[in-house]
């Protein structure tokens, strides 16, 4: 199994590896559009801001194999900033034109409550869609969330997972073999981890 992290120069790409580590699953971390493009399972990560993400895929073609692999059937896993880039827009950085392989806006939190805090950090309760094949738990658990941005799809039935914060979200998005969460399973514990080994499994 030739399961490939992507690096753009957006973090946590060593947590993702250690994680997958742990589960005993080889993984290679590279900025190479071609390995990307010969992987069994991607996985796209992110940490930072939409511009200079976006930015460096660009500048590597990245952004291309992205496509590429989307469309040539490979599993793929977004997580965090690499879910919110898979949108068509993000209002991040004064707008930004994003990967456009899921139609959608990324949007930011814009809280009344001044007790709830941007950006949205810590552990929340996630809700799967019935039938969601990566939702490893049979109770409500929580995962581990850091973002001030959140995706709003223009078709609803992609959401796979919400969870709140002053609002209801979409913390999950699934179309075929490409799904996205938007909190980080790499630091979620052991539902974090049976969720990285059941998209590892293709399960």
């Amino acid at each position: 199994m030739n399961v490939v992290i992507i690096d753009y120069q957006a973090g946590n790409v060593t947590s993702v590896q250690r994680a997958l580590a742990s589960l005993g699953v080889e993984s290679c971390i590279t900025p190479d559009p071609n390995v990307v493009r010969a992987a069994d399972r991607v996985i796209f990560p992110g940490v930072g801001a939409a511009a200079s993400c976006m930015a460096n895929l660009r500048s590597t073609g990245l952004d291309q194999a992205l496509h590429d692999v989307v469309n040539a059937g490979t599993p793929v896993l977004g997580i965090c900033v690499g879910m919110q880039l898979l949108f068509s827009h993000s209002d991040e950085d004064g707008g930004v034109e994003c990967l456009n392989i899921l139609p959608g806006t990324v949007k930011r939190f814009q809280p009344t409550d001044q007790q709830l805090k941007v950006p949205h950090m810590g552990w929340n309760p996630v809700t799967f869609s019935e039938g969601e094949s990566l939702q490893t738990e049979t109770v409500l658990t929580p995962y581990y969330f850091v973002h001030s941005f959140y995706c709003s799809p223009t078709d609803e039935s992609l959401t796979v997972a919400r969870s709140e914060h002053g609002i209801e979200f979409c913390a999950g998005v699934r179309r075929d073999n490409l799904v996205a969460m938007q909190f980080h399973p790499e630091k979620s514990g052991p539902a974090g981890l049976r969720l990285l080994q059941r998209f590892v499994e293709g399960t």
